[in-house]
C-alpha cells in the first residue's frame, strides 16, 4: 500500500478573512452546530463552516456570507479527507472562537487558526487523503529587537487586547 504526500494550497486571506482548519465527526449534525456555536462567540460575526463527509462523499456547508461558504467549501474540497472542517471568519478574529470550536464535541482536534498565506501538507492513500499538518505563514528570520516588540504591543492594544 502507498502513501502520496502533497502540498494543499489554502490561499492567503490577506486579512480580508481569517480561516480555522479542524478534524471532527459525525459531519452531518457537526456542520450546522458548530456554525452556531461561533454564532455566539462574537457580535456581528460573518462566518462559514464546511465540512467533508466520509459517506456519501461531500462537503457540506453552511453560514451567513455566501463569499465565506465558497471560500470554506472550496478550501474542505481541496482537503478531501474525511470529517476535516474550514471555518473562514470576518468581523471576528480565531481567538474570539477558537476555545467555542475546540470545546464542541463535534470537534476531535484543530490544526491551524490564521490569517496568514496557509498551505496543508496531505497524505493520499487507496482509502482517501488526511492532513498531516499546516504551514501557517512564512518561516521566522530574526528575533524581534526591543523596537518590534513595542510594536507588537501596540498593535495588541490597538485590536482592544491589552497587556498589563
Amino acid at each position: 500500500m502507498d502513501v502520496k504526500i502533497k502540498l494543499v494550497d489554502l490561499g492567503d486571506p490577506k486579512e480580508e478573512y481569517q480561516l480555522v482548519i479542524g478534524q471532527g465527526n459525525f459531519s452531518v449534525w457537526t456542520t450546522d452546530d458548530l456554525y452556531k456555536t461561533i454564532l455566539t462567540c462574537a457580535p456581528n460575526i460573518k462566518c462559514a463552516v464546511a465540512m467533508n463527509e466520509a459517506k456519501p462523499r461531500l462537503t457540506r456547508v453552511t453560514g451567513n456570507d455566501k463569499e465565506l461558504e465558497k471560500i470554506a467549501s472550496e478550501a474542505c474540497l481541496k482537503l478531501g479527507g474525511g470529517h476535516i472542517f474550514v471555518v473562514a471568519l470576518k468581523g471576528a478574529f480565531p481567538i474570539n472562537v477558537l476555545n467555542a470550536i475546540k470545546n464542541h464535541p463535534g470537534v476531535c482536534r484543530v490544526f491551524a487558526a490564521t490569517g496568514n498565506p496557509v498551505q496543508a501538507i496531505v497524505a493520499e492513500t487507496s482509502l482517501g487523503t488526511a492532513v498531516l499538518g499546516i504551514v501557517d505563514g512564512t518561516s521566522a528570520t530574526k528575533i524581534e529587537n526591543e523596537d518590534e516588540k513595542l510594536e507588537r504591543r501596540e498593535l495588541v492594544k490597538k485590536l482592544g487586547y491589552v497587556i498589563q
